[in-house]
């Protein structure tokens, strides 16, 4: 068991109970290094009392989040169990849970600046209400700020409303985590399309199963679906290429399934000079 790990765990936000029951749990198995962690999905759903589909699901996710990583393997009775790593610096990252520190003006030594509410050491009481610090008081936004806050870029907004409604969270972290990531190398279509995929996606997840948006997008959970859409994006304009590839050859072999091209294909291939108007015209097509 890792002091140091669990205090490193304890202090980050991870999106939900369930995440972070397992990786407090994980936590409790690793070295200071976060090396060593071997125990079965079986093991982890009996300790945490969590379904076998969270746990399954939440390990896989840590792995595509870089939280674990796999550094080999140990036999056991059922066959092996994967031995994994906490990745301390990734942990990092992540949104602290702690509260900010506030100065409120207390001092080395345990003297009060102000009398107390019930001193009655030379017989006279203090006064009944302590006044409040002047630092302890926050400060109404000015019209400025406020201005500069209704200000957002529209990209981000859209962006940030196709996420699902009841999970998002911290709105100007989220909004600012969003223009990191357009700043980066997204392109806001496709960041777009990768939010409306995970909103589709955890449509039949209950909320707590649902990542809130400050923490999807500072986990850069939307980069895996980004190399998805291009992935897509690339075996489509192959398909096509392919697809074309083949009208020109029925149009040059004058192919009987020529017939099934049509006047939209056949300008296409023209204006791309994949063919001539002679060889249409010679396919028994008009160009």
């Amino acid at each position: 068991m890792s002091w140091r790990i669990a205090n490193e765990c304890a202090e980050r936000r991870f999106g939900s109970a369930a995440r972070k029951q397992i990786i407090m749990f994980l936590a409790d198995k690793a070295s200071d290094d976060g090396s060593g962690i071997w125990c079965s999905k079986g093991t982890i759903q009996r300790h945490t009392e969590l379904g076998e589909t969270t746990v399954k699901r939440t390990i896989s996710d840590f792995l595509s989040e870089g939280i674990l990583v796999e550094t080999g393997r140990r036999p056991c009775r059922n066959g092996y169990t994967v031995v994994y790593r906490i990745m301390i610096d990734r942990i990092r990252t992540l949104e602290s849970i702690g509260e900010p520190e506030l100065d409120t003006g207390s001092t080395m030594d345990p003297v009060q600046p102000g009398p107390g509410t019930g001193s009655i050491v030379d017989g006279v009481r203090g006064p009944q209400r302590t006044p409040n610090h002047p630092k302890t008081i926050h400060k109404q936004p000015t019209r400025t700020r406020e201005a500069a806050e209704e200000v957002e870029n529209p990209e981000t907004e859209k962006i940030l409303a196709a996420y699902p409604k009841d999970r998002i969270r911290n709105r100007r972290t989220t909004r600012s985590l969003i223009s990191a990531a357009l700043k980066e190398s997204a392109v806001p279509d496709d960041l777009l399309q990768a939010v409306k995929a995970y909103a589709k996606e955890s449509e039949g997840y209950t909320r707590s199963k649902v990542c809130f948006s400050d923490n999807w997008f500072k986990m850069r959970r939307w980069e895996t679906r980004l190399t998805q859409i291009q992935a897509d994006r690339e075996k489509a304009v192959e398909a096509e290429t392919k697809g074309r590839a083949n009208l020109v050859g029925w149009i040059r072999d004058r192919h009987p399934l020529c017939r099934h091209i049509t006047q939209r294909q056949i300008d296409g291939l023209i204006a791309s000079k994949m063919v001539t108007a002679e060889q249409v015209l010679a396919a028994g097509l008009h160009p």
